[in-house]
């Protein structure tokens, strides 16, 4: 399911390989609450559990994971975010993310909390609205 030539499924309107893809390899590090956030999002498209395991709080972090493949994300809107930033060691982003499941419309918007812990950015959780 991955496009590395492709723009990236973040919405960035970057190429993947130069967008999420990166983060995904363990290339690079998020920098950013808005980064982790858009790289968690591609992480889901592509059904990468180790990275999404590997950037989750290990104080909420699931025992196990599974990503269900009859799930098609449609894309990720970014709503409003709060710190964050590359100095900040909190904050937030809330989004919508669409998708289809067996050709049912569905939608996710959530607030989620994100803290920064040795240089690195991990999800914590969020709340659904």
């Amino acid at each position: 399911m991955s496009d590395p030539v492709g723009l990236c499924y973040c919405g960035s309107g970057q190429l993947f390989a130069q967008c999420c893809n990166r983060f995904l390899l363990g290339e690079a590090v998020a920098q950013t609450a808005e980064q982790l956030m858009r790289s968690r999002y591609s992480a889901y498209v592509v059904l990468n559990t180790r990275y999404l395991n590997s950037t989750w709080h290990p104080s909420t972090r699931p025992a196990r994971l599974d990503l269900d493949a009859k799930v098609r994300w449609l894309g990720l809107q970014i709503k409003n975010i709060q710190a964050g930033s590359k100095t900040d060691q909190t904050g937030s982003v809330e989004f919508v993310a669409r998708y289809k499941i067996d050709g049912r419309a569905y939608r996710m918007h959530e607030i989620s909390q994100f803290v920064r812990q040795e240089m690195q950015w991990l999800y914590v959780d969020g709340s659904r609205q």
